[in-house]
Order: structure tokens, then sequence, then C-alpha cells
């Protein structure tokens, strides 16, 4: 995008252009002299760049009992004309800046009939165009209302660029909240990014400018001129914007929903499941870095929906939960810096396109969840920070408005308006592009006004307490309308404090989340797999200690992108041993979290054990799939998923203690755990053990008589294991573990196995 300028106007000698708009005192003076006095003082107020409501001097209005247009070009012409249906009404010049009046006669009470503008160039070219300051606003006065009430639950269609058919005409209407902005303009490619052409109108005292620009279209790059409230210039993206230009560049993008869906199927189906009581694994992609093209270039939307597709289909996946897709100008931030809270990123391609890839996935039965991130956004000065030359969406107070992690600037959640913005931004993903959740990121910076702060760095909340109540009640208020207004789809925090109630309703003192990530699980669990088996007797704990509180929460247990970036290592190389025991603890790892109560999330490239490191530079490193080693831990990761959907008591009461009981746990010595799940009509049992060495004649308690069949192990050659495995196991009435009845079983080394019921 240009930088922005102002361009020197053709104009003729008398002339004086020492001043920007090309004005001449004298002759200005001259010009409007037969003007009313406060007209003319309007005048000048607008060619400084500075009126407010341009609407009350421009376009037609009844002076004296006649029809008086008012045209502003804000640059030079030969000559202006006003066109009607019957009639060309020459105009005269009456500001040397660009404003042209014409007298249409006699006015007829409460009628103004529509008009073009004729405009004769310097170069002799007659162009006819729209006059934007003929229409009406866009914006009615309830949709100000609400949103000054900041209840407005449709703001993204009424706030940002939108184009229209606007009484009778097709053009773009433009409108953004600045409430202490001297004066806005849109800029953009239909003007030559030149300020001067189209100055804003102020509605009300409701801080929206607004402007219908017939000139624009679907497609064209825009901004917002701002003059703030310190009379600096600046140049603002759209905080509503549907669409953004590709980074480096920073301008927003005029847009109009083309794409016809195909997934109505899905939704329907998703409006009568209950995610709490359905099969739910999550794969965590960062799309950037999936998979790359020829060179390492990206794959576009279109180009990855339907690798990605047929890949988490093929793995059984049930959804898959993108990384911050929303516009963001630093890639390495990987998209938790958001500047456009509205537009999908234009680095795969158009909105249309990410429909496209949303639309393929649901088409093959896959839900699709993105990470939102309404806790903090970047201080690029072209985006939200200091919008207006005040702390508008931000605090002022950088004791409340600054994130000291992550040098980025704090919302205001008690400011109507921009809970308004954030609650719009997350209904406007599941609206237009059918995403079936949100994962919100960072809710703990949320939830803590002394988060990452030393005594005297926060303010107490007005009890004088460190929870940020603001917050609170933005958290609740976007979850009680997601699930009421959309069934179905789940909201999932990610929350590593022991804030109770995350994940209850709001109507029992809860924050109304879906679900929670388990941080604590997630800590304790690669805590313990990191230790040499011969030490781990010293952190039985770390498996068992989950237990006391997993139902406290409608938890997801996540081994997500944080734990293999910045030094951490891949899943693979947190493993002790050689390459084969580091293999099988990871095997061993996955199938002790898929039996665990709580929903699975795994990163891209732990299904494959990628050894090294992820960045988001390169793509995954798929090559390793040559190795038998690693094409087996990808089979396990599949077939996890499979017996997962195949056996309800791994999931029908992931939240509910009568779904989960201790075999036994305190198999300190030989690193040995067992567990029983349970379901309505099934059950099954998994045994860990969690040393390297076999552990032949091991008697375990088993609920019931009859034969109960090892329907996995983690050391079958299929997923790249020693062979170590068990039969079908006929239960014996030998009291064991505070059970009747046990079974004898061979215990593979860093192994897990899973041991269910005979069908009949």
């Amino acid at each position: 995008m240009p930088e922005p300028s102002v361009p020197p106007l053709p104009a003729p000698e008398e002339l004086d252009l020492r001043d920007t708009h090309g004005r001449n005192p004298a002759r200005a003076a001259a010009l409007t002299k037969t003007l009313p006095p406060a007209v003319a003082h309007d005048v000048d107020v607008l060619v400084a760049g500075r009126l407010r409501d341009p609407h009350a001097l421009l376009g037609a209005h009844e002076v004296d009992g006649r029809l008086m247009v008012r045209v502003w070009l804000g640059a030079r012409a030969d000559g202006v004309a006003v066109r009607f249906a019957d009639e060309e009404v020459e105009a005269h010049l009456v500001h040397v800046a660009g404003l042209w009046e014409a007298d249409a006669g006699l006015a007829s009470p409460g009628l103004v009939p529509p008009y073009r503008v004729a405009i004769r160039w310097q170069d002799g070219t007659v162009e006819e165009r729209q006059d934007p300051y003929r229409f009406w606003p866009t914006i009615g006065e309830l949709d100000l209302y609400l949103f000054g009430e900041g209840r407005h639950e449709a703001l993204w269609r009424v706030l940002g660029a939108h184009p229209m058919v606007h009484q009778s005409v097709d053009g773009v209407s433009f409108s953004v909240w600045a409430p202490n902005a001297h004066a806005v303009r849109v800029v953009g490619e239909w003007n030559g990014w030149d300020g001067r052409v189209h100055p804003m109108r102020q509605i009300g005292n409701s801080g929206v400018w607004e402007l219908f620009v017939p000139a624009a279209r679907h497609g064209h790059l825009y901004k917002f001129e701002v003059i703030d409230v310190n009379d600096r210039l600046v140049l603002k993206a759209d905080p509503f914007a549907s669409a953004a230009e590709p980074p480096p560049g920073t301008a927003s993008r005029v847009w109009s929903a083309a794409h016809e869906w195909g997934d109505g199927a899905w939704l329907e189906a998703r409006a009568a499941t209950n995610l709490l009581a359905s099969p739910f694994s999550v794969y965590e992609v960062h799309l950037g870095s999936w998979r790359r093209g020829e060179g390492g270039r990206d794959l576009s939307y279109r180009e990855i929906a339907p690798l990605l597709a047929d890949y988490v289909s093929d793995m059984g996946f049930t959804h898959v939960e993108f990384m911050p897709l929303a516009e963001h100008p630093y890639t390495p931030s990987w998209g938790y810096q958001v500047t456009s809270y509205f537009a999908p990123t234009a680095r795969y391609g158009n909105p249309d396109d990410f429909r496209f890839l949303v639309d393929t996935l649901h088409q093959r039965g896959i839900g699709v969840l993105v990470d939102w991130v309404p806790a903090h956004f970047p201080r690029d000065a072209w985006a939200l920070a200091r919008f207006d030359g005040t702390a508008l969406f931000e605090h002022a107070d950088p004791r409340q408005g600054e994130h000291p992690d992550w040098g980025t600037l704090v919302f205001n959640f008690g400011r109507h308006e921009v809970a308004n913005f954030l609650v719009s931004s997350g209904q406007a993903w599941i609206e237009e592009f059918h995403i079936d959740g949100l994962r919100v990121d960072a809710v703990a910076s949320m939830l803590y006004l002394d988060y990452s702060r030393q005594p005297g760095q926060w303010i107490p909340n007005q009890f004088g307490g460190r929870e940020n109540l603001d917050a609170v009640a933005f958290l609740q208020r976007t979850n009680e309308l997601v699930h009421d207004k959309y069934p179905g789809v789940c909201t999932v925090a990610e929350e590593s404090t022991a804030w109770p109630a995350v994940s209850r309703p709001v109507y029992a003192g809860g924050l109304g989340f879906t679900l929670k990530w388990n941080m604590g699980w997630m800590h304790d669990t690669l805590d313990y797999f990191s230790h040499q088996p011969v030490h781990r007797r010293y952190h039985h704990h770390e498996l068992t200690f989950g237990l006391l509180y997993a139902f406290t929460e409608n938890f997801v247990l996540p081994l997500s992108h944080d734990e293999v970036v910045h030094g951490k290592g891949s899943l693979l190389n947190k493993m002790p041993g050689d390459r084969w025991q580091q293999m099988a603890n990871l095997r061993s790892l996955f199938a002790w979290m898929w039996a665990h109560p709580g929903r699975q999330l795994l990163f891209m490239g732990a299904e494959i054990a990628q050894e090294r490191e992820w960045t988001e530079e390169h793509s995954l490193d798929w090559h390793v799939l040559e190795w038998d080693q690693h094409r087996g831990m990808q089979t396990l990761v599949r077939t996890l998923n499979t017996l997962q959907q195949d056996h309800p008591a791994l999931w029908e009461w992931d939240f509910e203690p009568a779904g989960f009981r201790w075999i036994n746990a305190n198999d300190v010595e030989q690193n040995v755990l067992a567990f029983l799940r349970v379901g309505t009509t099934s059950s099954v049992a998994c045994v860990a053990n969690l040393s390297p060495v076999v552990r032949p004649g091991y008697r375990m308690g088993v609920p019931g008589p009859g034969w109960w069949d090892e329907i996995l192990t983690t050391d079958a050659p299929i997923f790249g294991g020693s062979d170590v495995v068990n039969g079908p196991r006929l239960a014996e009435p030998i009291p064991w573990h505070g059970f009747d009845w046990s079974v004898e079983l061979t215990l593979p080394p860093l192994g897990v196995i899973w041991m269910a019921p005979a069908g009949p």
C-alpha cells in the first residue's frame, strides 16, 4: 500500500501552493464570501480536514427555498455538472480546494431527486460518478445504541466495510469507531489513497464515523486516515475488516463472501451432538508448517484442504485445531499477536479460500476449532493501539493495559464497546466461517490483575482483590452467548491455574467454558516420562495425582505446540534411553493418554515421532516415515483413535468419577499402574509397565468372570514393539486388587496394554 501523501493540485497560476490543500487565502475568501457565514466556516473546516459532519455541508440541501448541491472533489477540475434524470445543472467553484455548488432550482419539500456528478478533468476527460454525500447513513440508531450498551449480537455486519446496494446504488459502506478523533477519512485504491477525497461523518455522539462510497468495490484495499486527538495523522487498518492485505502489507480489504457452503448435514448433526458425551480427539495444526510446497512455499487454503482432510480422516481424529489464523503481521508470533480479529490471514488465500478449507473438513466429518486471542494485542501503530490517539481498546494505565511478558497491550474488558468488539469476533468466526469451537488463549492472564506482575505493578479490583472482574464478566458473557446461539459449538480454555469452575455453567457460578486444558496433567506426565525408569519410583505420584482432580473440570489432555518449542525439544527427545526405549516410552505415553479420563489433543508431528523441535519456518519432517519405527508410531495413533471410538468406556463418562476406577495405583517398585474405564455397557482396563523389563505372570483384578481380550499392546510389531503380547485371558475366581476375579498377564517392557471383556 502506498505511503500516505498529499499529491499537488494542478492549480492555475494565481494559486499559492504553499498550503497542502492548494489554497490561496485571498482567492478562497473571495470565492466563499457569498456563502452564509456559518456555511463559509464549515467550508474552511472541511478544507482543513476537520469537519465532523461533511454531509451537513455537502450533497443536496434546501437553501432559501432552492435546491443547492455542493460537490466535494478534494482536487482541481475544469468543471462540474450535476445531472438529474431530466436536466443537467452546471456548478460553480466555491473553494479552490475542490468544492463546487450547483443551483438546481426550486426545492420540492422533503424530496431530493437522485443525481450524478459529471467532472471535467484538466486533461479533457469527463467522469460521471455518484456523490457519496447524497446518501443516508447505513447504520441505524438501534445499532449504535446496542453497540454503546455492548449488547449488539451482529456487530461485524454493521461496522467495517460492507459492499451493498444502498438507495439503489452499488457501493461500500465504511464505518469505524474512533470517538476521540478530530476527523476520519477513508482512503483506498479507488481514490488514490488521497485522504482529502472522502471525509467521513461522525454519527451523533456514538463515536462511530460512517460513509457510503459508491466508487469502492469488492477487493479494494483501504485504510482509515485518522486525525487523532493529538492532531497527528495516522493510517489505521479497519478493526472490523473481514479481509486483509497479505503481510508485510497492512491494509484492509473490502470483501463480500461468495463461497457456497456444502456442509449443511454437518451443521445439522453438530447442533444435535453433545460433545461431552461423544468421542473427541484433536489434531493441533500450524497451517503454514504442516506441509510446504515446492521450494518451501506456503500452501494455500485450497491446496491444503484435501491433503489435510485426507490425513486427519485417515488418522481418526475427530477435530482439527488451528493455531491462530486471524491476520497477524509477525509470522514468528504463530498468530498469537492479532491485528485483524475478523479476517483470516491472507498468507494462504482470501476468506472464501478459508471457507473452502473448513467446508472440505466438514464434508469429511472433521470438526474445526481455532485458537482465539482476546487476551491482548500488539502495539503496531497501524492497528488497534491508541486507535484515536487515546487508549481506546486498551487501558490507559500501564499497570492494567500493558502485558509485561509479551510486550503487548491488554484489552479494556470493562468498556462496553471493546467487550462487544471481542464477543462479535468470536461470533463472526462461528457464523461466517462455520467454526465448531473457540480455544481461548491465555485465559489465566485475563483472570488475574497481578498476572506476571510484582507488588505495586497492578491495581486491585473494587473489592481489593486480584481477580479481573471485567474479564470474568466478558468470558461468562461470551460463553453464554456461544452456547445459547450455536448449539454444538464448544469453547475451550487454556487456563493454567486453579481458578474454580472454569468449565462449569455460568448459572452455577462458573466461567461457562465447555472444556479446559489440563496443564497440570501435562506437566506432571511429561516430567514422569522424562525420568529414567530406575528413578520413576520416586515420581510415581505424578501419574496418580491428576486423578484427585480429574473430574473437577471437563478436561482436555494437551500435548500442544508449547511443549515442543523454545529449546524444549520434541516429544521423542524428551523420552530417556536409547532410540528403541525412546520410541517405546512415547508409545506408552500416547496409550496412557488415550485411556486416561479427558479429551486428547496432540500437536502435529508428534504422531510421526518427529525428532526435530518444531519451528514455523519449516514443514514437518515427513521423510521420517521412511523408517519403520516412525511409521509404527503413526499407526499406533491411528489405532488409538479407532479403538477409542469403538469403545464408549473410553469417552462416555470422561467427566464423571463413575467412569474411572483404579485397579492398582501403588505398584511403585515395578513402575506398574492399572485402571479401569467404565461406560454404560462396556469397560476397558489399561495396564502400564513403565520399566524396561518384561513382567510375566502379572496378576490383575477384573470386575467379573469371562474372557478378556487384549485390544491393544504398544509392544506389537506393527507399532515397532518387541512382540510381547497376550492372547485372550480367562478371568479366574482369585480375588485381587479389591476384585473377586483376576487375570494373569505378561506385561511388555515400556509398554501399555488395553484389555476389554470379550464380546458374545
